[in-house]
């Protein structure tokens, strides 16, 4: 039998990226758990759902605090600095956005004092890492987006509360993936959350990614310059 070769029937990465949504859109209507989030909320599951391609993983086990979105635009445009465990997620934020809305992305993990203080400390390096970071920024507005390593959130909780830092001045973007510690520190982030009125973002269970913390940012940046675009727009 001949093989005949192909091409994509979609082939423009504009085109793809608008197919991709509507799609999202009309299947998101058979899931009657869509119905109770707020526009905003969905925006950003939206975006995880095109990122994983999993719809039932995402509306399950997502978690946001209330107010959450808002309070971490605020934080993005007050010129945040985005604090995170794996330079995956450094190297997978958008460029525009960090310098339109002036968020240095900060990762210790390579770092030769990371590796001292981990050896020192007997922990892993995403937790000497964070401990370093927020010491190092605790006076300036933090988001700290994790995707990987779940010490890092006992990590950044710990020093959050021994540092004392303004926790309204902090946002929490929790996404690890895996079997160890993970389902754990994600309800620890969570009671600290509820507990704090810290503004958090988290994806529960085994679920998640370092993928799905930078999907995340974006949806949040893009709310935010649409907002803007429609403000200059309407001439407001």
């Amino acid at each position: 039998m001949e093989f005949k070769k192909e091409q994509p029937p979609i082939n423009i990465g504009a085109d793809i990226s608008v197919k991709s949504f509507e799609i999202i859109k009309e299947e998101l209507k058979n899931y009657p758990k869509s119905k109770e989030f707020s526009k905003d909320e969905l925006a950003i599951i939206e975006r995880l759902i095109h990122t994983t391609s999993c719809f039932d993983e995402v509306l399950q086990n997502i978690y946001f605090s209330p107010n959450a979105i808002e309070e971490l635009k605020n934080l993005l445009q007050n010129g945040a600095k985005i604090i995170v465990d794996v330079n995956m997620i450094k190297v997978g934020l958008s460029r525009f956005y960090l310098e339109k809305y002036s968020n240095e992305v900060i990762c210790y993990i390579n770092e030769p004092f990371t590796y001292e203080m981990a050896e020192k400390n007997k922990t892993t390096r995403s937790y000497a890492a964070v401990v370093e970071a927020i010491k190092r920024h605790k006076n300036e507005p933090m988001i700290l987006a994790c995707g990987n390593a779940p010490t890092f959130i006992y990590a950044a909780i710990n020093t959050l509360l021994d540092e004392g830092v303004d926790l309204s001045q902090v946002g929490l973007l929790l996404f690890p993936v895996g079997f160890v510690n993970v389902v754990e520190s994600k309800e620890y982030g969570k009671r600290f959350s509820e507990h704090f009125g810290a503004s958090s973002i988290i994806m529960e269970g085994r679920f998640g990614s370092s993928t799905m913390s930078v999907a995340t940012l974006h949806a949040i940046y893009k709310l935010i310059f649409d907002y803007d675009g429609d403000k200059k727009y309407n001439g407001k």
